[in-house]
């Protein structure tokens, strides 16, 4: 989960840890589509489980999660109006979704992500020949070294703020390590987009191209296009995922 080491150098020692606990806690039970128990979340969060007990507790007494008769927890009302309200704010729903819904005539998959810690969260997501399904808030979260959207969020941290996020880990699609990682970044960095095969086991072929590039601004995020890419497509597509970035910043 987050690793608050870069924080605390970037931010000082004064940072309420019990707050970020609180919060990696609420995040952790969102990641699961199915209620979970305390001593389950507690593993996967690496917590002690009193301390995730308790934390639990003091988040359902305010609405953010919720225990259910099996006693186990799902998330609260109160984390669909955070939901809610962070959506209206960021202007995701007035400035997004109209440049997003033009991008669907070119048949490949369109999407829209947001960075958090190591993972990405999809706040569009619409594949071709969809039908009436919605494609806001359709996917959960996705290691973010395995997706374009990710690695282009990633491509504008710190090269010290990269290495203390995967900091002795397996990092997701770079089995050579963070030296791979690393590389691949700078790479993006210098030519100003991301482009990289992709492997989505049931949405695209197996061999996919993503293209993706970062929106500006206060709605931080990465647009997207995937699918079959021929070569000679990818400077239009890259200019057209750069002006679609610009009408949503």
């Amino acid at each position: 989960m987050f690793n608050s080491s870069t924080t605390l150098k970037k931010h000082g020692s004064q940072l309420n840890h019990s707050l970020i606990e609180g919060i990696n806690v609420l995040q952790g039970l969102a990641s699961f589509e199915r209620p979970v128990g305390c001593r389950e979340l507690a593993r996967f969060l690496e917590l002690d489980t009193t301390r995730v007990n308790r934390l639990l507790r003091t988040l359902d007494y305010i609405g953010l999660v919720q225990k259910n008769s099996d006693r186990k927890y799902v998330t609260g009302p109160a984390m669909l109006v955070l939901a809610a309200q962070g959506l209206c704010a960021s202007g995701v729903t007035t400035k997004a979704i109209k440049p997003l819904e033009e991008l669907r005539k070119y048949g490949l998959v369109v999407a829209m992500g947001v960075l958090w810690h190591d993972k990405v969260t999809y706040l569009y997501h619409s594949l071709p020949d969809m039908g009436e399904e919605s494609p806001l808030g359709r996917l959960g979260y996705f290691p973010a070294t395995e997706c374009g959207t990710g690695i282009s969020l990633l491509s504008e941290l710190e090269d010290e703020e990269v290495r203390a996020l995967y900091q002795e880990r397996d990092i997701p699609g770079f089995p050579e390590g963070i030296e791979s990682l690393m590389s691949a970044l700078n790479q993006y960095r210098e030519q100003g987009y991301v482009k990289m095969q992709t492997h989505y086991k049931t949405h695209l072929p197996h061999h996919s191209v993503t293209i993706a590039v970062n929106v500006k601004g206060n709605m931080h995020s990465s647009i997207a296009l995937s699918g079959w890419i021929p070569e000679e497509a990818t400077e239009e597509l890259v200019t057209l995922l750069k002006n679609k970035a610009k009408e949503i910043e």
